[in-house]
């Protein structure tokens, strides 16, 4: 029998098992986890690393990815992919509007899209370990962004251009988009305080662009047309030697 003196006996309590998830949000959170883990570690990181930050085991990872780079794909697919609006091409089509107004539109929209810490490290992670995903993001650009605004380009300078959009009209176009891509460089990699609003410094940009756009893309069309002649043989007369 217990002494009176005795504390009485506790009952030992169960510790609180956390709520099991659907398998859609386990899904989920295992994605978001390995996007905040890649943009830190790079794509070399490990999942059994993944796994432990996430307090889940590495099996349960497999189950729902059924690879590292089925991982890395799905990634790819939520990162850079489901933050491409499909209606920005028909923005940026829009003849009724300046086509400065359309370029500011989407630059700032593009940006708040995708000029966010997780985005940008992740890209460069990406294009400095030659995951392949850089490629498959630039051709996307190249469909659905590049080529169209060309031919916008073209209508806003006046020239009159049946042809194919050419890589040196690509490159030209490439000087505004690399420019604001730049400028979120500085801000997440290089740690580099903006004192210029971006919406300004987009504003500042396409008027800068369309700007020189007006005097260079012209030329740059006829430039084209002097070199496809110059590689154009000259016809010999018919019956005599040239």
């Amino acid at each position: 029998m217990a002494s009176a003196t005795q504390p009485p006996r506790q009952t030992p309590v169960a510790a609180a098992k956390k709520p099991r998830l659907r398998a859609e949000e386990r899904e989920q959170q295992i994605l978001h986890g390995a996007i905040r883990y890649f943009s830190e570690k790079g794509f070399a990181g490990h999942t059994r690393e993944l796994s432990q930050r996430l307090g889940i085991t590495q099996p349960l990872l497999y189950r729902y990815f059924k690879s590292k780079q089925d991982l890395i794909d799905k990634v790819y697919l939520h990162v850079f992919m489901g933050r491409w609006q499909p209606q920005w091409v028909t923005l940026l089509q829009d003849r009724a509007v300046p086509l400065a107004e359309r370029l500011v539109r989407f630059y700032r929209e593009y940006a708040r899209a995708t000029y966010q810490p997780e985005w940008i490290r992740i890209y460069m992670f990406a294009g400095l370990e030659s995951s392949g995903l850089n490629r498959r993001y630039l051709q996307l650009l190249k469909k659905e962004l590049l080529i169209p605004c060309c031919l916008e380009l073209r209508d806003y300078c006046g020239v009159r251009e049946d042809a194919p959009v050419s890589e040196q009209e690509i490159e030209f176009y490439w000087t505004l988009h690399d420019g604001l891509f730049y400028t979120a460089i500085r801000e997440t990699i290089y740690q580099s305080p903006m004192e210029v609003d971006f919406d300004d410094k987009v504003r500042y940009a396409v008027d800068n662009f369309l700007a020189g756009a007006r005097a260079v893309y012209p030329r740059l069309i006829q430039e084209q047309h002097d070199a496809a002649r110059a590689r154009v043989p000259a016809r010999r007369p018919a019956g005599g030697r040239a």
